[in-house]
């Protein structure tokens, strides 16, 4: 037996000696092993069969009430050093972590089976994939990995080969609020949950992999671990420039992913394709370009606000072979949301009779899985091993003031600076108190799993001789006029922005240069058939100069949060533009 599957099976063994299960099960990922999974789901009611007419293969899962979101107070990064998770993150001793962890794990699979899945996040054959083994007692994971990872046999004799993944301990144990946690173990690349069978928590590929675990092996490695979209624009000419972009969450991430451009540019023959909508991984190229891919292989996406008229592409993909979680159904046993334009609820979430009065028919956070593959505009390039060449990076955020619609930084260090004072304004639905600007560098803040001062000087590093890095922009679909509406009609429209970018990527359009960033003329964004006045095109694209002074002291003081860990380089950026102001 290799070495690498002895330390493999010794990890399970003793896994097993901890949790107790009744019984041990590798996975392989066959549609044989799905079928019984789905069986057994369907038996003990994990999972309710939906409208086998309408949607073949579909299944509707309802998680624990209590149990609906990710746990960001419960979620910790344990390293020897408080610092060096930042304080960004939770922090807390490992050893007092693992202590914790192995009380709540004691016995807790009694009863149950133990499930061991080797996934791989990223084309099985790339060398830009890492891989990693969950340990669950959770069908319903199961059934997510293979559809979000390259789960099964092939990840397995990878790992056998290589000899290195990511150890992920998760248990649903009693589903009890006050006995939940997740914990990341950096320096050990380890992952233990406990307490939860949501996503985010339970899925531990996803989040708790690809970014928080991943973003520190990154950092050791070389390459960048960002919880961005991937997208590829092709021009009339035929050519394809890739974009990656971050953005919080409700800034239409998923519906810039899967773009549909307006109807003039179809005509002229643009083409939007999907690489990925939440997670992208960067690796430095040999000819000094970044390349991306994405390590997922599925969708995890939020189904409420999902429409024909948001994100088209996404609703076509969501026929068939898809696991709904939370979601209401309707008397003929579809799944339903609201922002939908058809059906009607019978069943609410929690699998009540759906009542108005009572709340909503899908819970907010409710979601789907689906593989990647069924996307319309899904691209073969999302399997390149050796990932797709970035000619652009993209921060937004929700602000109803002050930042344009686009602007463009002037180089790699003002772009980095750009990415860590990104934020968003709060809405009505989140909080009581409208418009407090909420810092989230990178939309990684709940994400990255070191501190964030280092994580900035990171980004710094790539920034050397030869490097052909992509350009940065910001942008903002969300400014708002004197009567609060919108003054950009987004979703498909956002293609005439990302048109000017790429111009600028290849030399082809203008831009008037300021101390926060370089600008489009109003004549350089085609507006045609968009009904938008110039007065309003004027002021999206305005420096409002007192304004931008206030911002930057605000800026600040945020990147003095992070102490002595803050480069040094990306303070005096901020106070170059703040003194140009």
């Amino acid at each position: 037996m290799s070495s690498q599957l002895a330390s493999l099976n010794d990890w399970v063994a003793s896994v097993a000696q901890l949790t107790q299960p009744d019984a041990i099960h590798w996975c392989d990922g066959s549609d044989a092993e799905n079928a019984r999974l789905v069986e057994l789901m369907l038996a003990n009611g994990d999972l309710v069969k939906l409208n086998e007419q309408t949607h073949p293969n579909c299944y509707l899962h309802r998680s624990s009430p209590s149990d609906v979101a990710r746990v960001e107070h419960l979620t910790f990064v344990c390293t020897r050093h408080p610092a060096d998770a930042g304080p960004n993150n939770n922090w807390m001793d490992p050893a007092e972590a693992h202590r914790e962890m192995d009380a709540l794990y004691a016995g807790c699979m009694r009863g149950r089976t133990m499930y061991v899945v080797p996934y791989c996040m990223g084309p099985i054959d790339s060398p830009l994939s890492r891989c990693g083994v969950e340990i669950t007692d959770s069908p319903y994971v199961v059934a997510n990995m293979r559809i979000m990872t390259r789960m099964g046999a092939a990840a397995q004799a990878r790992i056998e080969r290589e000899g290195s993944f990511v150890k992920g301990l998760h248990s649903i144990g009693e589903l009890d609020p006050n006995r939940r946690f997740i914990m990341h173990f950096p320096e050990e690349l380890s992952i233990q949950s406990y307490g939860s069978g949501y996503g985010g928590n339970a899925l531990l590929g996803k989040k708790c992999h690809a970014l928080r675990i991943a973003s520190y092996q990154a950092r050791t490695e070389g390459w960048l671990a960002e919880h961005m979209l991937i997208v590829g624009i092709e021009n009339p000419q035929g050519e394809t420039h890739y974009v990656a972009a971050a953005f919080p969450s409700a800034c239409g991430k998923t519906n810039l992913a899967m773009l549909i451009p307006p109807e003039g540019y179809r005509r002229a023959g643009w083409k939007v394709w999907t690489v990925g909508d939440d997670i992208c991984w960067m690796h430095p190229g040999a000819d000094g370009r970044l390349y991306a891919i994405n390590p997922e292989a599925g969708f995890f996406g939020v189904a409420p606000g999902t429409s024909e008229k948001t994100n088209a592409n996404a609703m076509a993909m969501l026929d068939h072979d898809a696991i709904f979680t939370n979601t209401g159904v309707t008397a003929d046993g579809q799944p339903w949301w609201e922002g939908m334009t058809s059906g009607t609820p019978a069943k609410d979430w929690q699998g009540r009779d759906y009542d108005k009065a009572v709340g909503p028919a899908a819970h907010p956070n409710s979601r789907f899985t689906v593989s990647a593959k069924q996307c319309p505009s899904y691209t073969a390039k999302a399997e390149d091993p050796q990932g797709v060449p970035l000619s652009a990076i993209i921060f937004g955020g929700r602000r109803a003031s002050l930042v344009p619609l686009v602007l463009e930084a002037r180089d790699w260090t003002h772009g980095v600076l750009v990415g860590a004072s990104m934020a968003s304004e709060t809405t009505a639905a989140a909080t009581g108190a409208v418009g407090v600007v909420r810092r989230d560098s990178m939309a990684m803040k709940p994400f990255a799993g070191y501190n964030f001062g280092d994580y900035f000087a990171h980004w710094l590093s790539f920034d050397k001789p030869g490097a052909k890095l992509p350009k940065i922009f910001q942008v903002n679909w969300f400014r708002k006029d004197a009567d609060g509406k919108f003054m950009w009609p987004g979703f498909g429209d956002n293609m005439r922005v990302l048109e000017w970018m790429l111009k600028r990527v290849t030399g082809q359009a203008h831009a008037v240069e300021t101390p926060v960033g370089n600008l489009p003329l109003p004549a350089d964004l085609d507006t045609e058939g968009l009904g938008l006045d110039a007065a309003t095109l004027e002021q999206l694209l305005t420096l409002d100069r007192a304004g931008w002074k206030a911002e930057m002291e605000s800026i600040g003081e945020y990147l003095e949060e992070f102490g002595d860990r803050t480069p040094e380089v990306l303070k005096a950026e901020r106070a170059r533009i703040a003194a140009q102001l």
